[in-house]
């Protein structure tokens, strides 16, 4: 039987515990039968250069490396699959750069055929195997509280978008291409739903003035700083439990809480907004 992640309580409080848990509960997990079992079976298949197509015909190595790379459910789409591992052998083609997708950037780079081939170091083969082990846990944490997997992506996540040679306007679009990444800075940042309607270009400055305003960042790099990554997880726990609340609540109980509060000189954002002030 597969370790369940333990999680004995939801938002910050329940963040705070997975946290000072993690590496207790990962090396657990990774230890149960159903990963050591696929593990096992990744490293045997890339112990020796593996062609292209039979990576490709076989859907439990596809699963297991995709999942390694944040594209769990994308397994099935084989001949996407091949044409993005056709892709990253041009040097000439800006595929992957249009595509603007991080997960699947890092992982046609890590298995970069040649001649038909793709052929793994042991570190590379260790170091993939290590990520599966940790986007399957990240998995099971969402099966039970969908906030923490997202918590746990963008922590893991957020370094491979803020790159050193990244420019300010390239991670801004980076950020709105990853959909796991967005997700935690929209709801950090309680950006509105319609913003998403508007010129990708108005999304991305919209974005800058309220990453800047909200964490008192100067560049786009500075998102990868543990203080800023803290600080944006925290927020994010935080209104991710509001959120929550406010829509389990039926709407007659929304009601009078929101009369309750207006009644005492407080709108539901000015209530919100005056209880994270201080983080």
């Amino acid at each position: 039987m597969t370790f369940q992640p333990v999680l004995p309580l939801p938002g910050l409080a329940g963040w705070n515990f997975l946290q000072e848990t993690y590496d207790s509960q990962l090396d657990t997990y990774s230890k149960s039968p159903q990963i050591g079992r696929d593990v096992e079976y990744f490293k045997e298949k890339f112990a020796q250069p593996l062609a292209v197509e039979d990576f490709l015909s076989d859907p439990r190595l596809r699963r297991i490396t995709m999942t390694a790379f944040g594209l769990n459910g994308e397994e099935w789409k084989t001949g996407y699959i091949r044409n993005v591992l056709e892709e990253v052998q041009d040097p000439e083609s800006t595929f992957l750069q249009r595509l603007n997708n991080t997960q699947y950037t890092n992982f046609a780079k890590a298995l970069e055929p040649a001649n038909g081939q793709i052929n793994l170091l042991s570190s590379e083969i260790d170091n993939i195997a290590a990520r599966y082990s940790a986007e399957s846990f990240e998995l099971a944490v969402g099966q039970q509280n969908d906030s923490m997997r997202l918590a746990l992506n963008y922590q893991d996540g957020i370094g491979d978008v803020v790159t050193e040679e990244s420019t300010d306007e390239a991670i801004l679009f980076k950020i709105l291409g990853s959909e796991p990444i967005r997700a935690v800075l929209d709801t950090a940042l309680a950006i509105p739903a319609d913003l998403a309607q508007l010129d990708i270009d108005r999304q991305a400055e919209y974005l800058e003035d309220r990453l800047k305003s909200q964490f008192g960042i100067s560049s786009m790099q500075d998102l990868k700083d543990p203080e800023v990554v803290d600080q944006v997880l925290k927020r994010f726990q935080i209104l991710a439990g509001i959120n929550q609340n406010f829509a389990s609540t039926s709407s007659a109980s929304t009601a009078l809480v929101l009369l309750g509060n207006a009644a005492a000189g407080f709108g539901a954002v000015a209530s919100q907004n005056l209880f994270l002030s201080s983080f």
